[in-house]
């Protein structure tokens, strides 16, 4: 297989996969952020390195040299100066985020969360007897805004806002002037901001991710920001994330409220993190160059062989966030389904209507052409 191999169809259903393995045979998954890619290289040596020892006990707290690496990661991409100490290991940014909440609300407390919104921030009040205040999303060129009155109203009296930035489904990155507005915000009425970043490294052309608790040491003070590689390098599986909280007493908060639920991270995850960071940013350069060219591609024949679809350019992620609206097709995740046999997450989950669908674009340029081929035959034989 050469170097950077995106174009190969590796046949998933030979392990178990929650991607594949959801859906009968015949429906080609394109739902949950989860990429049809091999891993990069240096990430299989270190693993292979490691199987040689054979013993596989607790990790502890995480190596030192990969705190080192995240902190050196930090800087060099964001200019953002965290300590290493700073970093807290997690087997899962979905486990950060509950375990923040558990860590520093009550219950009956308010929670300000966006819509649209990856499914499992929808239920994370849920989750803490919290009570859940939307605010959502303006929909503008660029894809979505934060509607800064409504939010701003929405934090009086709110224990915490959990953002989702690159945001997940619109594949939409925030400006800077944004997460100043929203940090302001959150710094007025005192809630604490927790920061979903995973998708960070996965950004197009001009756009930049900014760590909202990079703004500024008093933003930092109050913020739990989330981030993993799993979604850039594709080994979600290893269950590997990590908080960065460089206030300590926030940071102690936090990690007390493990109480033996989502203490520490995968052993190997550790060691494919590490990997990633230190060894995989050509592969990184790579896949950015492959996904930017399928999302493109994706854009172009929807424009030219579904206009009906309405989808703005998404600036990060490998999601698009589509609207079929004027198609009238009701229920677009399931015509599609059953139509078309493409399986997509369908809009509700994220908090928003039927005629949304979320497409994972993270996959062989073949497959994608697979799934858009469904769905224009779908569509022309109604």
């Amino acid at each position: 297989m050469a170097a950077h191999d995106f174009d190969t169809v590796i046949d998933r259903r030979q392990v178990p996969t929650s991607k594949w393995d959801r859906y009968p045979e015949g429906v080609l998954p394109m739902w949950v952020a989860d990429m049809d890619f091999p891993v990069a290289e240096p990430i299989l040596a270190a693993l292979r390195d490691r199987l040689d020892h054979p013993v596989f006990g607790y990790g502890g707290p995480g190596p030192a040299s990969l705190r080192d690496a995240i902190a050196a990661d930090m800087l060099d991409l964001y200019g953002w100066s965290i300590s290493p100490a700073d970093v807290v290991f997690l087997p899962g940014v979905v486990p950060g985020f509950n375990q923040a909440l558990k860590a520093l609300t009550k219950s009956g407390d308010r929670l300000v969360v966006e819509t649209p919104v990856y499914p499992p921030i929808l239920a994370a009040a849920g989750n803490w007897d919290l009570t859940r205040v939307d605010v959502p999303l303006l929909s503008v060129e660029q894809g979505s805004a934060v509607d800064l009155d409504r939010l701003t109203g929405a934090l009086e009296d709110s224990a915490a806002f959990l953002l989702c930035n690159p945001h997940n489904p619109t594949g939409r990155t925030r400006t800077r002037s944004e997460l100043e507005a929203i940090a302001k915000a959150c710094l007025s009425s005192g809630s604490v901001i927790i920061s979903d970043e995973i998708h960070c490294d996965i950004v197009y052309g001009g756009a930049k991710h900014v760590p909202i608790a990079s703004l500024s040491p008093d933003v930092a003070s109050r913020t739990i920001t989330l981030m993993a590689a799993s979604k850039t390098y594709n080994i979600a599986g290893l269950k590997t994330a990590y908080a960065i909280i460089p206030d300590a007493e926030l940071r102690h908060r936090f990690a007390a409220a493990s109480l033996g639920m989502s203490e520490g991270a995968n052993v190997l995850g550790l060691i494919a993190t590490e990997a990633a960071l230190r060894h995989g940013r050509p592969w990184k350069q790579a896949l950015l160059t492959y996904l930017e060219a399928n999302r493109n591609h994706l854009i172009a024949r929807l424009e030219r062989e579904i206009p009906g679809i309405r989808v703005h350019t998404p600036d990060a992620t490998y999601l698009a966030w589509l609207d079929c609206s004027a198609l009238d097709l009701g229920d677009a995740y399931r015509f599609f389904l059953d139509k078309a046999k493409v399986a997509f997450n369908p809009g509700p989950s994220f908090g928003g209507d039927d005629h949304h669908i979320r497409l994972n674009f993270g996959c062989p340029r073949s497959l994608l052409d697979e799934g858009i081929n469904r769905m224009v035959n779908a569509l022309s034989q109604r």
